[in-house]
């Protein structure tokens, strides 16, 4: 018999600014072909995006005081909770911007321990495309996530044909590196057992040996 198709869930992280925003493009992009590889797997998959400039304020806040507000607690919990990550940054001043590192900034330094993470970044030109490696992939190093080999990096001729098209090849064979890794994960185990549930009390072990 068959066994039914198990759910995973993938949070993405954009932090583009603008609406619509290219950064914002290429999360999606990345998205919807890492769903169909999970599909293609045997795995149905559900999405939580974070958009990051809804909690800019948010993110401030928390600097300052060390606590999270409801939205951005939420949006925390989505990336915590999640079985599968695809982050996406603008690149600004020739590194991810201040807004994605912010957020990475809040997040409990164990957050991302083990998760498969998918990287992306855009920007304006080809030439800031190793942000991708020489910054973008230290820093989820550091927190020890498992970034697939391959990371997405869109540049604004890549959208000159209107829809990406030019970017298909690298989003195709990231999202399946990232499926292959969610894939592969165990479904999520229930709490572990309680190590006193089958305690025995003392007198009933000395019970014998009167």
């Amino acid at each position: 018999m068959t066994p039914p198709p198990a759910t995973r869930t993938l949070a993405v992280v954009s932090a583009g600014l603008g609406t619509p925003s290219s950064t914002r493009l290429l999360a999606d992009r990345l998205t919807v072909a890492t769903v169909e590889a999970l599909r293609q797997r045997g795995d149905d998959a559900t999405v939580e995006v974070v958009e990051l400039r809804e909690h800019a304020r948010e993110l401030a806040d928390h600097l300052v005081t060390g606590f999270p507000a409801g939205g951005l607690r939420a949006a925390i919990d989505t990336v915590v909770g999640a079985d599968g990550l695809i982050a996406v940054t603008p690149v600004f001043s020739a590194s991810y911007s201040g807004l994605f590192k912010t957020f990475v900034d809040v997040l409990d330094p164990d957050a991302l321990t083990g998760k498969p993470t998918l990287l992306g970044a855009t920007a304006g030109s080809a030439r800031h495309s190793l942000v991708l490696e020489h910054a973008m992939r230290p820093l989820f190093a550091h927190l020890r996530a498992i970034t697939v080999p391959t990371a997405v990096f869109a540049a604004a001729e890549d959208w000159a044909d209107g829809d990406g098209g030019s970017l298909a090849p690298r989003i195709g064979r990231a999202a399946g590196e990232l499926a292959d890794l969610v894939a592969g994960r165990p479904a999520r185990a229930a709490s572990p057992a309680d190590p006193f549930a089958d305690f025995v009390p003392f007198d009933q072990l000395l019970g014998g040996q009167a």
